[in-house]
């Protein structure tokens, strides 16, 4: 039972493993396998019945005419022996009957006046009595009562039979009103060979039949499946942002009817795009040029509030201390609208495309010491750094990085706010660790959204929301990425991932001075919103 049990597990796997094969092939072949499929099942029941039919025709006529010469035979020659017939006369009209046309062996048996049982037989090496079932003879010697539809009470049966794999057909029959019995045994063996032959002829004609369905299957999937084809490479090829392709369409079939809805659809997607472009293009072009126009105000707006900010801070005294407030407001929230205008044109330049990099080698722990120290965060901030770790890349936009997880971490977070920088995988890592509550999860997927605020478990930010997408804009502008996640022990980790070379991302010497990447002026971080 359990060799069993293992062979059926067996073959219910390799029965899986031959449908998932299948499952996966390619459209061309299961559409050749379909064809074959039906052709084979249609050719072999077609085969089937056309030998079915022509096999009981054939034996059908073969056994009606050896039995009706038999039974004529029985009644020429066997019935015209005496009742109690010699050994002789016996064998004498076994011979006689067959000699006939269809070539059978006789045996007649009878008995003699005393009772003893005798036979005749035409061929002995042919048919014996052992040679007859006993069915047949059973069926044979067994008188039937008369009746309105019985009016003989012995009649002729036939079997067919196989003996040393050959096939043959035995008859017999009993002589009315007293006489010998006689059985009858003829070879179907021509008959089997001619229906052998027409069995070859079914086979060949089957496998023809395949072989024609096969190469018809290959053409007809070839016709379908070449427009399938163009119109795969099609989609590709929109998929690729090629809006402008087509398809040639001819016919009025239903992959007809499909590429015209394909050619619809690839048009109004690039109607859609070019107007998407175009509004995008219009709103970067209005944020570029608000923030030009409103640098001019702004500056003069600064200017102003830098000598309030100076009245303030005089021993003298000069602004009354009623409108203290408001002057203090309008110098804190100028700085702000500062901070945002360049945040914005900022922005505008990574939209855009014009940013670039100005690349110089610079010690990664000299560069971060000088970002915490400008800013005087020196007690707030841990740096683990070695010095010594060199690096190629841009170092305003690393001090822009550096200023904003860090500025970030030190509003939202809790201090100490510890930095940590490393190698891994010939890549310059750098942590950045708040002992604050966390980032909640809902908030994580976004804290890198542009004007993304949370306002959960974190204070209201006061910045513009920009800072940590203009961190991550330039994280990517280097070949890099910055992720946000919760450490187990407490407080969010900003994980900076950048190469130590940035050269192969810029581009060629003749185009890197016409963006704004040589002329930005510094200006410290902006703290993001997350």
């Amino acid at each position: 039972m359990s060799d069993a049990h293992d062979r059926l597990r067996g073959w219910a796997a390799a029965r899986k493993a031959i449908l998932a094969g299948l499952r996966f092939t390619s459209l061309r072949l299961r559409l050749v396998v379909v064809f074959a499929l039906v052709a084979l099942t249609a050719a072999v029941s077609a085969s089937g019945i056309a030998y079915w039919l022509n096999r009981e025709a054939v034996l059908t006529r073969a056994q009606d005419a050896a039995l009706s010469d038999f039974q004529q035979e029985m009644q020429n020659r066997a019935a015209a022996l005496p009742q109690h017939p010699t050994q002789g006369e016996l064998q004498h009209a076994a011979n006689l009957m067959a000699s006939s046309s269809q070539h059978f062996s006789v045996l007649l048996i009878s008995d003699t006046k005393d009772g003893r049982r005798i036979a005749g037989n035409s061929d002995l090496d042919a048919i014996t009595l052992a040679e007859v079932p006993r069915s047949l003879r059973d069926a044979v010697n067994r008188e039937q009562p008369l009746t309105d539809g019985n009016k003989h009470p012995y009649h002729l049966y036939w079997q067919r039979i196989v003996s040393h794999d050959t096939p043959y057909l035995v008859g017999g029959a009993r002589v009315i009103g007293g006489g010998p019995t006689g059985y009858m045994l003829k070879s179907l063996e021509p008959e089997a060979k001619d229906l052998n032959s027409l069995a070859w002829s079914l086979g060949i004609a089957t496998g023809l039949a395949l072989i024609g369905s096969a190469l018809l299957a290959q053409a007809a999937a070839t016709t379908v499946l070449k427009p399938v084809h163009r119109l795969g490479i099609a989609a590709r090829r929109l998929g690729e942002g090629k809006l402008d392709t087509r398809l040639r369409v001819s016919g009025t079939d239903e992959l007809a009817d499909l590429s015209r809805t394909f050619n619809k659809t690839a048009e109004n997607l690039e109607k859609k795009v070019a107007d998407m472009s175009a509004r995008e293009e219009a709103s970067r072009r209005f944020v570029a040029d608000m923030s030009h126009e409103l640098r001019t105000p702004l500056t003069a707006i600064t200017a102003v509030t830098e000598v309030l900010e100076e009245e303030l801070d005089a021993e003298t005294g000069s602004v009354d201390p009623m409108i203290e407030p408001a002057v203090r407001l309008v110098v804190s929230e100028t700085r702000r609208l500062n901070d945002l205008v360049e945040n914005l044109m900022e922005v505008t330049r990574f939209d855009a495309g014009t940013a670039r990099l100005v690349l110089d080698h610079v010690d990664i722990a000299d560069q971060i010491t000088a970002c915490i120290d400008a800013r005087a965060w020196l007690d707030a901030v841990e740096l683990d750094a070695e010095r010594g770790i060199m690096a190629r890349i841009d170092p305003r936009r690393l001090d822009v990085i550096m200023a904003n997880l860090i500025g970030n971490a030190l509003k939202h977070g809790g201090s100490p706010v510890r930095v940590s920088v490393r190698l891994a995988d010939a890549a310059l890592v750098i942590e950045v660790r708040d002992h604050g509550p966390g980032i909640p999860e809902d908030v994580l997927p976004h804290v890198f959204d542009r004007f993304y605020k949370a306002s959960a478990s974190r204070p209201r930010s006061e910045g513009s929301g920009l800072g940590l997408s203009i961190a991550l804009e330039n994280a990517h502008i280097h070949g890099g990425e910055i992720t946000a996640a919760n450490s187990p022990e407490g407080g969010a980790v900003f994980t900076f991932r950048l190469p130590l070379d940035a050269s192969p991302l810029t581009l060629p010497p003749d185009e890197e001075g016409s963006g704004s990447g040589g002329t930005e002026g510094d200006r410290s971080g902006e703290e993001g919103g997350a």
